[in-house]
């Protein structure tokens, strides 16, 4: 089979890139996922269950995400806590989303949508 090319499954839906960046930090279960996103989004993005695992499914299923069992799991939480971790693959496609939302942020700026970045070291309203 040929590789497959990230571009292929772009754009990805907020969902999907975001437990993509959640699991850019390691492997998690899916509550640990959906506390990972609130804090990496500051609060501005709660993944419920349901969204959550249907984008779960559907990661598994296009090669972004794997399903293994966590080290230091017992027989008995390894049944029950199911916990992911994001593939090579997926780390390309993550890539190139992040590169096609970066286009999409500089033309933004350009565009004057965006306030201008301070000065490197120097924070906003200085």
């Amino acid at each position: 089979m040929p590789p497959r090319d990230p571009d292929d499954l772009l754009p990805l839906t907020p969902a999907i890139f975001h437990i993509l960046l959640a699991l850019a930090g390691g492997e998690c279960h899916g509550y640990g996922i959906m506390q990972e996103v609130a804090e990496i989004s500051e609060g501005q993005t709660q993944l419920g269950p349901g969204t959550l695992y249907r984008s779960i499914q559907k990661m598994v299923v296009d090669g972004l995400i794997e399903e293994v069992v966590a080290a230091d799991a017992t027989p008995e939480e390894s049944e029950r806590r199911r916990v992911y971790r994001m593939t090579s693959f997926g780390r390309q496609v993550a890539k190139a989303e992040a590169r096609r939302i970066a286009a999409l942020v500089r033309a933004a700026s350009r565009r004057k949508l965006l306030p201008e970045a301070p000065p490197s070291g120097e924070k906003e309203g200085s």
